[in-house]
């Protein structure tokens, strides 16, 4: 293998490590299942191999985010159906090591905010499950779903207004779930 071939391969290893994870949580949500969230992730990166890395690793978040959705929508169309991440299968990807009262209240945090995102209309909970799953900016949002970044800002604003204000009947409960969450 010459150097040109082991830097690009080291470069797609270093990708797969860092977004493997969040790009099937993602997947997932779009398709519904799992195992075809999986399939998504591994065509993203065989595409992601066929690419020169100078024109894509200035913005590789929003190519490898863009391109899993246009591949997880093109299976959801497909399959014609779209479930959301069952609590299981985020267990899956959490991460680890916090003590039972914690993991219960992240739970119970966890299935509030999930029950309120899921009321959202399905524009507005990808924008807020790429913001704070995934981490994009709203440019990178913008990119992934071909919105406006104003948009984006628009989307994310009116799902954050409407969680809040369904979280004011329990003001405790709304002021961890923001700290936590949002």
């Amino acid at each position: 293998m010459d150097t040109d071939e082991t830097r690009q391969a080291e470069w797609v290893s270093a990708a797969v490590n860092r977004y493997a994870g969040s790009l099937t949580r993602y997947a997932t949500l779009i398709t519904g299942d799992l195992e075809q969230a999986r399939d998504v992730v591994q065509d993203t990166f065989v595409r992601l191999c066929e690419e020169e890395s100078g024109r894509v690793n200035s913005h590789l978040a929003q190519w490898l985010f863009k391109v899993c959705r246009n591949r997880a929508l093109d299976v959801q169309r497909k399959e014609s159906r779209m479930k959301s991440l069952s609590e299981a299968e985020m267990g899956l990807h959490a991460s680890s090591d916090p003590s039972p009262a914690a993991q219960a209240e992240q739970r119970d945090t966890a299935d509030e905010v999930l029950r309120l995102l899921a009321q959202l209309p399905k524009n507005q909970q990808e924008v807020v499950r790429l913001k704070f799953q995934n981490g994009l900016s709203y440019q990178e949002i913008s990119k992934v779903t071909d919105l406006t970044v104003s948009n984006v800002g628009f989307l994310m604003h009116t799902a954050i207004k409407t969680m809040r204000r369904h979280m004011q009947t329990k003001p405790v409960m709304a002021a961890n779930l923001m700290r936590k969450v949002l």
